[in-house]
């Protein structure tokens, strides 16, 4: 089940790709975006500890640095959901666009899972009501369809640019606060991006969101 954000309309900045996202994700004013349904467990200023449930996600991996990750990704993604897929089928847009260090992932369960320094992986988050059986199969081979099971996540909420170098520092605010939680991470940190890029970014809702379990 996803929950549903609205979001405002703004004034496109730049082209390409970039007013592609626009206009899919904020063309219509007042237009409802869904995301990920979670329960929130803990609430702190700017910390959420979220309990997400089961979701499908469709992403790639790319290697390059951050912001051109982010940016590969997101044409590979947007034109699968655009109808590059078997059944040359239109798939809603979600909130957020979560980028991440890329892994191997071994075709075994549980999954594990070895860190790349070279590769990001980028991820649309598939809306609710689809199965693993009933997604079109993505046409790019650079393309999958993941099941990621419900997840403890520690998050991190602010606004601003999507740089490298505000996500690590919002990232360090983030990690500094997970042991008075009684917090352990079990995996890398992640970026989700909620708007538009043509959204002014003091406006710009993001997190930093990091997988976690409780302290023994």
């Amino acid at each position: 089940m996803l929950k549903t954000a609205t979001v405002a309309t703004a004034r496109p900045r730049r082209r390409g790709w970039l007013a592609a996202c626009a206009l899919m994700t904020l063309s219509t004013p007042g237009m409802a975006i869904d995301e990920p349904s979670y329960r929130v467990l803990e609430h702190d200023a700017a910390f959420e500890l979220r309990q997400y449930e089961p979701q499908l996600v469709a992403e790639t991996r790319v290697r390059a640095d951050f912001d051109g990750a982010g940016n590969e990704g997101f044409r590979r993604l947007l034109r699968y959901i655009s109808g590059a897929n078997r059944g040359k089928t239109s798939i809603a847009m979600t909130a957020p666009v979560t980028q991440d260090r890329g892994r191997t992932i071994a075709m075994t369960a549980p999954v594990s899972q070895s860190a790349d320094a070279d590769t990001y992986r980028v991820a649309f988050v598939m809306p609710a009501g689809y199965t693993l059986a009933t997604l079109p199969a993505p046409l790019d081979p650079q393309v999958e369809i993941r099941e990621v099971p419900g997840q403890l996540l520690a998050v991190w909420r602010y606004s601003g640019r999507w740089t490298e170098s505000r996500f690590h520092e919002m990232e360090r605010e983030l990690r500094r606060v997970l042991p008075r939680h009684g917090l352990v991470p079990t995996g890398a940190a992640i970026l989700a991006r909620y708007n538009a890029p043509f959204v002014p970014w003091p406006l710009r809702r993001n997190e930093v969101q990091i997988p976690v379990r409780r302290g023994s």
